[in-house]
């Protein structure tokens, strides 16, 4: 079981970065709650856990006394970046302490290259910093700038839900990547040549494949 703590940075009073009628703190809550439901959607054996699922405030040390507490195998924190409307694109941070060769560096480096992928940022590169989520965490940790809120090209695609869904699907796959994820095996139900629904559970496929044997014509259950 692959223990995964994943922070949206900010939170209640704490807007984070504001700009072009954005808060921060609204879009990595949102950024971070896709990131979770495609990991526990998709993917066997995954546990994760959330330092916030709405809007609240959480010290950082909350943050990361839990994330340790419980024992999480890596600890990804979710940001957007500002910086006077002149800067634009994504950035990513382990420890300033650890080596390029480290396990942390090399968790980042899958993560980066599959975020990537999708964003559709300009790449400013991988990065390193103090900051508290990256020194007091005891597991490998990651913290992710997903754009300039207050740069107008990215706040537009920061608005989108589409790409938001895209960045948090950018994230899973580094995740999977770096973690060896497997993922949940998948099976549609056709229906006299028509695909009626999709299902994990095999109690869910027997209850599809009852329902339609009576009526139809040719029922298939075919491995996605």
């Amino acid at each position: 079981m692959v223990k995964l703590y994943i922070d949206p940075g900010h939170g209640g009073s704490d807007t984070g970065a504001v700009g072009n009628g954005l808060q921060e703190k609204d879009l990595t809550l949102d950024i971070a709650l896709r990131i979770r439901d495609l990991l526990v959607r998709d993917y066997q054996d995954v546990e994760v856990r959330m330092s916030r699922t709405t809007d609240v405030d959480r010290g950082l040390s909350q943050r990361t006394d839990e994330a340790n507490a419980w024992g999480a195998d890596y600890f990804l924190s979710i940001h957007v970046n500002a910086f006077n409307g002149s800067a634009h694109g994504y950035e990513d941070y382990i420890h300033s302490s650890l080596s390029d060769s480290s396990r942390t560096a090399q968790y980042r480096d899958t993560m980066h290259e599959e975020i990537m992928k999708v964003n559709n940022l300009f790449n400013r590169g991988k990065k390193k910093a103090n900051f508290h989520v990256l020194r007091e965490t005891r597991m490998s940790a990651l913290l992710t700038e997903n754009g300039f809120i207050d740069n107008a090209s990215d706040a537009e695609k920061l608005r989108d839900p589409n790409w938001r869904q895209s960045v948090a699907q950018g994230h899973v796959n580094g995740l999977a990547r770096a973690f060896n994820l497997t993922r949940k095996t998948m099976y549609r139900i056709i229906v006299d040549g028509v695909q009626v629904g999709a299902f994990q559970e095999e109690q869910n496929i027997l209850n599809a494949v009852q329902r339609y044997l009576g009526t139809a014509h040719r029922v298939i259950v075919e491995r996605v």
